[in-house]
């Protein structure tokens, strides 16, 4: 069974079909990619997985139960984690400040037990640390635990972006273009990275601009045009559609 699978998705925005119709499945422990020119309905459509818009029509199932419609948190708790194409920083907090966020989503303690400092909010509080340290440095970057954020590296903080994504334990991660910003060196560092995630057994879809990463870590591409699935496949048959062609490089 497909982990994620969507069916004749659409989302339009007054009279414009910002995307159409798109259907297809995700297998679990796979990197899959969307790619398509801009405007094509990347991020729209992770909008919908994620919960941040709702679909016009057709359906979104995850581990087989559908989820469109439903809030953004509810999803996330189900096990679906997102980063955004702007790296999204809590200013005047730490790297592990900022993972420590994230795995709070998971806490049990509850505000009032953690706002009167209880021996099980305590507790939790420890092992939150605990894993957020050991997240980062999974990714190579605990060394900047007690930096501020906002002062690391684009690649630092892409990093930390990470680390917080799976400090809610994901079943499937949505990158939203996860190069942007980067120079070459940083984005074979974060390819390298997707990979490692991946290797932990998180599902990963993602959209990116950037083609020689994405033929280097993905294992399936999904190409969107206007808002439309024009092509599916592996990398190399991507890069040998004609359509696929048609579309980057014109007629």
């Amino acid at each position: 069974m497909a982990l994620l699978r969507l069916m004749q998705l659409g989302k339009r925005f007054g009279g414009l079909q910002a995307v159409n119709d798109v259907g297809f499945s995700l297998r679990q422990g796979v990197i899959k990619a969307v790619i398509g020119p801009n405007g094509a309905g990347k991020t729209t459509l992770f909008n919908l997985i994620s919960g941040a818009l709702a679909p016009t029509s057709g359906e979104i199932r995850f581990q087989g139960k559908t989820i469109q419609g439903l809030k953004p948190y509810r999803i996330a708790a189900l096990g679906i984690a997102r980063t955004f194409q702007n790296i999204k920083m809590f200013a005047g907090m730490t790297a592990l400040e900022n993972v420590m966020v994230g795995r709070h989503v998971q806490s049990g303690a509850g505000f009032v037990a953690s706002m009167l400092r209880t021996p099980r909010s305590r507790r939790e509080e420890v092992a939150i640390r605990e894993k957020a340290l050991e997240l980062l440095d999974f990714l190579g970057i605990a060394d900047c635990a007690d930096i501020e954020a906002t002062s690391l590296s684009f690649g630092q903080q892409r990093a930390v972006e990470l680390a917080r994504a799976l400090a809610l334990e994901p079943k499937l991660l949505l990158l939203d273009e996860p190069a942007a910003g980067l120079n070459i060196y940083e984005t074979a560092e974060v390819g390298r990275l997707i990979a490692r995630i991946r290797d932990l057994g998180v599902t990963i879809l993602l959209v990116e601009h950037d083609m020689s990463l994405v033929m280097d870590i993905s294992e399936e591409i999904v190409v969107l045009s206007f808002g439309e699935k024009i092509a599916e496949g592996l990398p190399a048959e991507i890069q040998n559609n004609p359509e696929v062609i048609k579309v980057y490089l014109g007629e």
